[in-house]
Formats: structure tokens, C-alpha cells, sequence
């Protein structure tokens, strides 16, 4: 095998840093992959560090580096596209991907269409919000109205993806929009008090996954990606909140009573095991899931559902996201062993969703800035410890598969002794 050309490795690692990077995949994660497909390219000694929106990489001998831009509002990555990055990473980590090839790869990847076109995608995300609703507030008049806004809102996300200028409106313009119409709706007396249903149409505006990244990445000793993420999920969480207060205003109605926060269980204990489902189902369509993923985003998202209800009827719900993510982590890196599974990735987003440490920061933040004579920090505080439990649950799983994988290879390894 002739040795690998420097500069096509630099550049392939580049691209593949990238494109790891807007997959959404911790920095230290992302290095350690690098690092491995250096070295199996013949570049053991090569430098990388990774930040949430650069790279900074020297292969070779000249110990050239080169500073890679990684702008966010190009898009992130779909799963039909994370699941195919995931695929080149892994021929690349072992040797086994030619340069050129991957940079080929790579290029087909970013050009990938969605699976599903503009009218599947707008059913989907209404499916979704409506699907949201019923675990979060499940009464019959709520579900219809979300699934409503969620009309309105997948329609506004179609019409302003490839605008990247609109794009960074169109969160605050979707929860002015939604606020607005819901407050009205709960002054002629048609919708009920609440910012659940009102978050429901607003789930893919959620850095749930970005809170947790950062999280994680902190606890890692990743101080400055984890810092910088986390900055930019809870200014996201207060744009919105922005957005939903400046509807409030709009729409005349006295905040002490806009923002209450009711919760009226109305349809039975089903609803949220079917909003579950139909939640899951609808991400696979709306977020362009890889072919046969379906059953595996339905096992892990269910998974974690389960874990975060058990560990809400034992210790409260204050805990409830350290046991969902306990059990969804170990189950969504066993799923991604498996033949024709989908990488952890791909099944971790929707979980993170589900497990709405977004959502309960938006309620807090919202209650803070909106009405901040009644509200607490224990509002504020109610969103830090939902996402550093998470985070918490997730480093656990990941711990917890680790030690059961490496068993197998414990007891070979005593046998020939």
C-alpha cells in the first residue's frame, strides 16, 4: 500500500472534523477520532485540537497548521447524513477508506437531498408538535391547537432553510407568531392557560442536545467548547423566550395569568406512551432517519422514556432526567453494534428531545424574563440541574457500557492465561 500523501490527509481530516462538527458530536469525541484516523494513515504524531467552530490541525513532518472555520448557520447535518458521515468515519479510523475516496464520500454527503420532500416534512413536524403536546399537556383541545401551530411553523422552517439570513430570525419570528395566537386563543376562552402547548410547535428551536453537549463536555475538562456551548444554548432558550413574551404584549393579555404554567392530564395514561411513538415516528420522517432506523430510534426513544418515568416514580421528577439518560445511553451505543444499527448519534438526538431539558429551561426563562416579580431562582435552578442530569446520566451510560463490553474481552484473555 503506498504511503499516504500528508496534504490529502490534512485535508481529509479537515473535512471530516467538520462535518463531525455539525453532526453535533462533542469536541472530545471528535478529536479522539481524528487522532485515530491519523494514526492509521501514518501520522501517530500528528496535533488537533477541536472547538465548537474551528480546527486547528499539523500532520507531517513541516508541522504545518491549519485553522479550519466551521460556521454553524450552514446547517446541521441531517440523520440520513450522520448516519453515512458515521459509516466513512469508520472505514477512515482503520485504514481502509483511500484519501481521495473519502473526500469524494464526503462531498456526496453534503450534497444528499432529504429523503422526504416539502410536503412530507411539514406533516411530519405537525405530527411531532402534536405528538410533543400529548406527553407534555394531553388534553384534547391543546393537541389540536399544536398541531395547528406546528402547521404553521414547519411551513415557516421549509420556506427560510436555504436563506441563511431569515434562518436566524425565524425561531424568535415562530415564537412571537405562536405566542401571540395562543394568548389570544386563551383570552376568548378556546386554549387553557400555559406555556406547555405553546412549546410544543417550538421542539426543533430546543438546544436540549446543545445544553447537554456542553454539559458533558465541561464534566470532560473541555472548558472552553463546553463554556462556549453552553452560552449559545441558553441564548437560544432566551431568544425564544423573547419571542414568546413580546407575543404576550401583542396579544394584551396580563402576564401574571399568560404564564401560568398548568398541567391538566385529560386523556389517560396512554397519551404519553402514544405521543411517544408518534413523536419517534415523526422525527424519522421529519429529520430524514436513515433506511431501517425506525426500529431502533422506537427502542432507544422508548428506552429512555421509560428510564426517565421509573426514575420519576422512585426518587421525583427532579431526577427523572438522570435516569432516562442512564438507560438510553448504554441501549443507543449497543443498537449502533449491531448489524444494519444506526450509529449512537443518530438515536441520541431524539432522545435528548424527549428528555426536554430545553423545553423546561424555556418555562424557566420564560417565567424569569416574562414575570420576573413571582419568579425565583429556583426557576433557573430547575434547568440546571435538569441538564446537568442528564449530562450526568449520560457520562454513566457511557461508563456502564464500557465495563459490560469489555467483559468479553476479560474473560478471553484470562482463558489463554
Amino acid at each position: 500500500m503506498a504511503e499516504p500523501d500528508p496534504r490529502r490527509l490534512h485535508v481529509l481530516l479537515l473535512e471530516i472534523g467538520r462535518a463531525l462538527a455539525l453532526a453535533g458530536t462533542a469536541v472530545s469525541e471528535t478529536e479522539e477520532r481524528l487522532l485515530r484516523i491519523a494514526a492509521a494513515n501514518g501520522a501517530a504524531d500528528a496535533r488537533i485540537v477541536v472547538l465548537p467552530t474551528a480546527l486547528l490541525i499539523a500532520v507531517g513532518q513541516a508541522r504545518e497548521t491549519t485553522i479550519e472555520a466551521i460556521p454553524q448557520r450552514t446547517g446541521a447535518l441531517r440523520l440520513d447524513q450522520i448516519a453515512a458521515l458515521y459509516r466513512v468515519v469508520r472505514r477512515a479510523e482503520v485504514g481502509e477508506l483511500d484519501l481521495e475516496e473519502g473526500l469524494r464520500e464526503l462531498r456526496v454527503i453534503r450534497a444528499m437531498k432529504p429523503r422526504y420532500g416539502a410536503v412530507v416534512t411539514v406533516l411530519a413536524y405537525t405530527a411531532m408538535t402534536a405528538a410533543l403536546c400529548l406527553i407534555l399537556q394531553p388534553t384534547p383541545t391543546d393537541v389540536l391547537i399544536a398541531a395547528g401551530f406546528g402547521l404553521v411553523v414547519g411551513t415557516l422552517i421549509q420556506l427560510t432553510r436555504n436563506n441563511h439570513a431569515l434562518s436566524v430570525l425565524t425561531p424568535v419570528l415562530c415564537a412571537l407568531i405562536v405566542s401571540a395566537f395562543t394568548f389570544q386563543l386563551v383570552q376568548k376562552g378556546i386554549a387553557d392557560p400555559g406555556l406547555r402547548t405553546l412549546i410544543a410547535p417550538l421542539v426543533t428551536f430546543l438546544p436540549g442536545g446543545v445544553l447537554t453537549t456542553a454539559t458533558v463536555e465541561l464534566a470532560s475538562g473541555e472548558m472552553v467548547a463546553g463554556a462556549s456551548r453552553l452560552v449559545f444554548g441558553f441564548l437560544q432558550l432566551m431568544l425564544l423566550s423573547i419571542g414568546i413574551i413580546a407575543g404576550v404584549e401583542l396579544a394584551g393579555l396580563p402576564r401574571a395569568d399568560a404564564l401560568e404554567n398548568l398541567r391538566i392530564v385529560a386523556l389517560g395514561p396512554w397519551a404519553p406512551w402514544a405521543g411517544v411513538v408518534i413523536f419517534t415516528i415523526a422525527v424519522n420522517f421529519y429529520f430524514s432517519a436513515p433506511r431501517g432506523s425506525l426500529p431502533f430510534l422506537v427502542i432507544v426513544v422508548l428506552t429512555a422514556w421509560a428510564g426517565q418515568m421509573i426514575g420519576e416514580q422512585l426518587f421525583g421528577s427532579g431526577a427523572s432526567g438522570f435516569f432516562g439518560a442512564l438507560v438510553m445511553t448504554p441501549v443507543a451505543l449497543a443498537v449502533s453494534q449491531l448489524p444494519g444499527g444506526p450509529p449512537s448519534q443518530v438515536t441520541f438526538l431524539p432522545a435528548f428531545w424527549l428528555l426536554v431539558p430545553g423545553a423546561i429551561g424555556l418555562v424557566g426563562i420564560t417565567e424569569l424574563v416574562g414575570n420576573p416579580a413571582s419568579a425565583s431562582m429556583a426557576d433557573l435552578m430547575q434547568t440546571i440541574a435538569a441538564v446537568v442530569s442528564i449530562a450526568l446520566g449520560v457520562l454513566c451510560g457511557v461508563t456502564v457500557y464500557r465495563g459490560v463490553a469489555a467483559v468479553p474481552h476479560r474473560l478471553r484473555r484470562q482463558r489463554r492465561r
